[in-house]
């Protein structure tokens, strides 16, 4: 059995990590609506790699200081073997009075599911957010039929504020999309 979530190493990601990211988002995208995994990208299954314009918003991204458009920041999850069990990311949202909120995105390796690791990132990121920025909200959209991401962000005091129906169609099917936020302080 392999050690629980608590021995990984979380830590922010740097340029030169963007290949062996890249390469587990890759293979991270192979379990997407595949083998009763939920539907967790809103891409077909099966689909083999991460969008070119995704890559380049995270090279772009991780060197543009936060507040600014485009910043982003990665954090891995890295496992005694040097290989990625997770990662979460904060970038900012597109709109131009928005800066004061962030988004998120994450995922978890097949092999470190339902092991605390989510929770872990999570607060991670809360933390980060909390010391370094004056980011008052994170926010992200999930899939909403992915019970287990939903589950989670709400145990981690997200709270749904809206869940648009039919939202997206992947490889012909209606998914909804819900929409959380959690508030970081108070103004």
């Amino acid at each position: 059995m392999m050690d629980g979530a608590a021995t990984l190493t979380i830590r922010p990601a740097g340029e030169a990590d963007l290949a062996p990211f890249f390469a587990y988002l890759d293979d991270h995208l192979r379990d997407n609506g595949a083998d009763g995994t939920p539907l967790f990208q809103p891409v077909a299954p099966g689909q083999p790699r991460l969008p070119a314009g995704l890559r380049i918003a995270f090279i772009k991204g991780i060197d543009i200081p936060v507040g600014q458009p485009g910043w982003r920041r990665l954090w891995l999850a890295i496992d005694a073997y040097g290989d990625i069990a997770g990662h979460i990311d904060l970038r900012g949202r597109p709109e131009p009075a928005a800066t004061h909120r962030a988004m998120l995105g994450m995922g978890v390796h097949r092999v470190w599911r339902r092991r605390g690791l989510g929770r872990r990132l999570l607060e991670t990121a809360a933390a980060w957010a909390r010391a370094e920025t004056d980011i008052e909200w994170i926010d992200l959209e999930v899939l909403s039929e992915n019970r287990p991401a939903v589950e989670l962000y709400a145990r981690a005091g997200f709270t749904t504020v809206a869940r648009v129906a039919d939202m997206l169609r992947v490889a012909g099917d209606s998914h909804d999309l819900s929409y959380m936020t959690f508030r970081l302080r108070q103004r």
